[in-house]
């Protein structure tokens, strides 16, 4: 597994928010770079989108460059693989009897 239990914890952290998670997804339907559309398809005020942008910015899951008047964001998703390596090797424990979920009736 790659990544310290504080890049994961920060890199979770920094997701945990609705308007990032939109503002993701916002990036990913936008190929190349973008600034103040997201602002736009978010739904916010331009200052909560920038704190929102900072935060994921801060985590590196995404970058920002100048780009004349304003500022070219782009997703960066290689920034999440200590996060999905984590996610993946998140496996059911031994069946040892506890703890265990009963399992459900098919009917």
């Amino acid at each position: 597994m790659s990544g310290s239990n504080d890049e994961i914890a920060d890199l979770a952290k920094a997701l945990g928010h609705p308007a990032r998670i939109r503002i993701i997804q916002v990036l990913m339907a936008t190929p190349g770079c973008i600034g103040g559309e997201i602002v736009a398809a978010v739904g916010l005020a331009q200052s909560t989108v920038s704190e929102h942008l900072r935060i994921l910015k801060a985590a590196g899951i995404i970058c920002g460059e100048i780009s004349g008047p304003k500022v070219c964001y782009a997703l960066r998703p290689e920034a999440l693989t200590p996060l999905s390596d984590f996610i993946a090797a998140l496996t059911p424990p031994p069946e040892t009897g506890c703890c265990l979920p009963e399992p459900e009736e098919k009917s």
